[in-house]
């Protein structure tokens, strides 16, 4: 374990070990002072922990104690190789769906927080898919406030012009012949990082699906929409392209024990010219975005 001081804040990187014992790379963001409350920030397909540092530390610096890690396949948490060997450079052969992801990565994340702050409430944060796979986890009822950034049911007419059709044409016309052929979905194709087989093929179904994930029949995880029944609040970023309004109200409608709080935010309302499906972990929007989603993160009612 390594620790580093980040202003008034340490950072652990650790190792997180999943339901099945498989470890993930994770980063843990203590501050100096008094612990109120613990965040769980759960990533968007193919994008890495690092992405949410910023954010971390931040929340950290205002009394969090924050957890961001990768899902397997992604980052830090690539792969395991065998003992004695070295970390293979193709994904070619890693068998896992992002169903899995949500019910041995993230459900394993839930409960170390859990344990590890018992006396603490847990807020959870999650990114485009991090904030569709609460629905899945079966703790879900750890959890006390939801904030979902960019999180949609991400059907590709649901998209914006012209992107919906980039994507389309990404996952079918490329992304899939590439999947088949080499064993992954490269990033280089234009989904951000490598993809393991099965996360990819898994993600173009729903993607291709009117109703996204919720079309899916082998998706047994679907039961624990309902048993959310803690704050939520959606950010629909308007200049977002995949997570347009629609697509975030048909997530949300998932959640059929609360009723969650949609709020849609446009650049201006940030003095931000963009944001996008990315942006709100810029830096930038530390005195903007960051502040009014710490403070409802934080609020106790």
């Amino acid at each position: 374990m390594t620790e580093a001081a980040l202003d008034d804040v340490f950072i652990d990187d650790i190792s997180l070990p999943a339901t099945d014992g498989f470890l993930l790379g994770a980063s843990l963001f203590l501050p100096r002072g008094a612990k109120r409350r613990a965040v769980l920030i759960n990533s968007a397909t193919a994008v890495p922990r690092k992405v949410y540092k910023g954010f971390a530390g931040y929340l950290a610096r205002r009394g969090c104690a924050v957890l961001t890690y990768d899902y397997r396949g992604i980052g830090d948490s690539r792969q395991r190789p065998p003992a004695g060997q070295k970390q293979p450079k193709s994904l070619a052969g890693f068998k896992v769906s992002m169903a899995d992801w949500a019910a041995l990565d993230i459900t394993a994340a839930v409960t170390w927080m859990r344990e590890r702050y018992k006396a603490l409430p847990l807020a959870y944060v999650g990114h485009s898919f991090g904030g569709q796979a609460l629905g899945l986890l079966a703790n879900n009822t750890e959890v006390s406030r939801a904030l979902l950034i960019a999180a949609q049911a991400g059907y590709w007419k649901l998209m914006a012009t012209p992107e919906r059709y980039r994507v389309y044409v990404m996952m079918n016309a490329l992304g899939t012949p590439l999947t088949r052929v080499l064993g992954y979905a490269p990033g280089w194709a234009g989904i951000g990082m490598d993809l393991p087989k099965g996360v990819f093929e898994q993600w173009t179904k729903w993607v291709m699906s009117p109703r996204y994930l919720f079309d899916d029949p082998t998706l047994t995880g679907l039961a624990n929409f309902a048993k959310y029944n803690g704050a939520m609040r959606a950010l629909c970023l308007t200049d977002d392209p995949w997570a347009t309004l629609p697509a975030v109200e048909l997530l949300c409608s998932g959640f059929t024990s609360i009723k969650p709080e949609i709020l849609s935010i446009t650049p201006a309302d940030a003095d931000a010219t963009s944001i996008g499906h990315l942006g709100f972990f810029r830096r930038e929007h530390r005195d903007t975005l960051w502040r009014g989603a710490a403070e409802w993160l934080e609020a106790t009612e």
